[in-house]
């Protein structure tokens, strides 16, 4: 198996040129926070803590104007979870995503304020016992972790009802809101002794999910980071996948190759390796069953590596045999030219809802010139025919998590079977980060259901679609980034039939490392 060479780092900012709003970037920094860098080791980016002093600032100028008085805000970190009734064996630790975007504290257990008057920021830790040191080793002190993350002030947790007595808050803004892809609540601080202060816990999450929408620079430098790791450890993983591998040690080799190569922690979301009729669920790999690679066929991956908090997530189909077959290249070629159509017009002011019903609509007219289909393509559209195929949204918001938040700040869910799968219906603006994920699969649950009904079955060709049941389905997703007049591919990956084959065959490509 060829190696691929080292990514060419690009130095931060210098590969991106937007607008600058002070309402989402922030303004210039006190020299007295510009130290400290976080990474994972030698070869791995190096995140300068102004990141997250940039996002302080930007929360800052936002309650500002529409709260009095002298407010502190006060948000909790995650915490350790052990597995089940077990005492040395804890579920991976991953930050609280409104904390990290926040403090940038990778520590469990933590709290942090900022009192939005002075500008003063606090980070609480826990204060371990002694015999941490016997078993756990050296224990950072105060002044480390001001070092380290930038911050003002830090304390212990145990110190948090007197260190905001003394501040004297008018009101604790807390975070509470549901996040409208999982329908979940957010954690909201609680501690002993809050009950001693007024709280508003309503202001807080629609202000921080806006901003976590528009990235600032240094967040895009971390994307573009993580997304080219991604890409490279799936271009690993489409020439390790062959016949006779299974689909876990082929996502295996993604996160081998994000954590060993990129530096990156567990993964941004469950991976999947679906081969074959797998591929026809869009979420397949939640089973405990252990599936080789078919001799044949078609296989999705779907992917995303994590550093620091930030995610990639990115989707490739390819042909286990090197080569596509007759059916199999004609629907990758739809679903190319579905993504190729939404992204000649992504930029800003545009709506993401126009850009499902240009996916769908692409989709469908390329099925129909194949001959699956017949009928009037806009009363194909109307019917929400193309989520029979196209069963989900053609993508989301990318940052802190996977499906990131902020998808209805400012909009409502859409109407109607064709768009009501969307996570956001949002017009698009400069410095949003997106998925960007249309796909074509074969489900018989969905197939079936539409030959039962009489407004969508007039369009099916039936003899003809039939001989593509089992062929599974094709994703094809990359991750954008949304400027004034166009969008910036960040995903590195061979996308055209061409390309895929021969990368696959062993030949090189340097367009993938630039």
């Amino acid at each position: 198996m060829v190696e691929p060479p080292r990514r060419k780092f690009v130095p931060p900012g210098s590969a991106t040129t937007l607008t600058t709003r002070t309402s989402k970037t922030g303004t210039a920094l006190p020299a007295a926070v510009k130290h400290g860098r976080l990474s994972n080791g030698p070869g791995t980016h190096e995140i300068p803590v102004e990141l997250f002093a940039n996002n302080r600032t930007r929360l800052i100028e936002q309650l500002r104007p529409k709260i009095t008085g002298k407010p502190v805000v006060l948000l909790q970190g995650g915490d350790e979870v052990p597995l089940y009734d077990t005492d040395n064996l804890y579920a991976p630790f991953r930050q609280e995503s409104f904390f990290m975007w926040t403090f940038g504290v990778v520590e469990p257990g933590c709290y942090g304020a900022i009192d939005i008057q002075t500008k003063t920021n606090y980070l609480f830790v826990p204060r371990y016992p002694d015999s941490y040191r016997i078993w756990n080793g050296h224990l950072p002190s105060p002044a480390h972790l001001i070092k380290k993350y930038g911050l003002h002030q830090v304390n212990y947790v145990d110190e948090l009802l007197p260190v905001l007595l003394k501040m004297t808050p008018t009101v604790l803004l807390t975070l509470r809101g549901v996040n409208s892809d999982s329908s979940v609540t957010s954690k909201e601080a609680r501690f002993p002794g809050i009950d001693k202060f007024q709280v508003n816990n309503a202001i807080l999450y629609p202000e921080i999910a806006d901003l976590r929408v528009f990235k600032n620079d240094y967040e895009i430098d971390v994307l573009r980071y993580v997304v080219e790791v991604t890409s490279e450890a799936m271009r690993s993983v489409m020439r390790f996948a062959r016949p006779g591998k299974t689909d876990r040690q082929c996502v295996a080799e993604f996160l081998r190759y994000s954590s060993v190569e990129g530096g990156c922690e567990p993964a941004a979301t469950m991976c999947t390796c679906a081969a074959g009729e797998n591929a026809a669920f869009v979420n397949y790999g939640g089973t405990a069953d252990v599936v080789l690679l078919p001799p044949d066929g078609l296989c999705v991956l779907d992917m995303g590596a994590c550093y620091f908090g930030y995610c990639g997530k990115i989707s490739c189909t390819f042909p286990l045999g090197g080569k596509f077959g007759t059916r199999q290249k004609l629907i990758y070629e739809a679903v190319l030219a579905a993504r190729d159509a939404v992204f000649k017009e992504l930029r800003s002011g545009v709506e993401w809802t126009d850009m499902q019903l240009l996916s769908q609509r692409t989709l469908l007219g390329e099925l129909k010139t194949a001959g699956l289909l017949r009928g009037d393509l806009d009363q194909m559209v109307n019917s929400g025919l193309g989520v029979i195929f196209h069963p989900h949204g053609i993508g989301s918001f990318l940052g802190l998590d996977e499906h990131d938040v902020g998808g209805f700040i400012g909009a409502k869910p859409a109407e109607g079977r064709a768009v009501n799968v969307l996570r956001t219906t949002r017009v698009l603006e400069e410095r949003m980060v997106l998925t960007l994920g249309p796909g074509c699969y074969f489900n018989d649950m969905l197939l079936d259901e539409a030959a039962e009904n009489a407004s969508l079955n007039r369009f099916f060709v039936t003899e003809i679609l039939r001989k593509f049941r089992g062929l599974g389905g094709v994703k094809i997703q990359d991750d954008v980034l949304i400027t004034k007049n166009k969008a910036i591919c960040l995903t590195k990956l061979p996308r055209t039939v061409t390309e895929i084959e021969n990368w696959l065959a062993g030949k090189d490509d340097t367009k993938y490392y630039n």
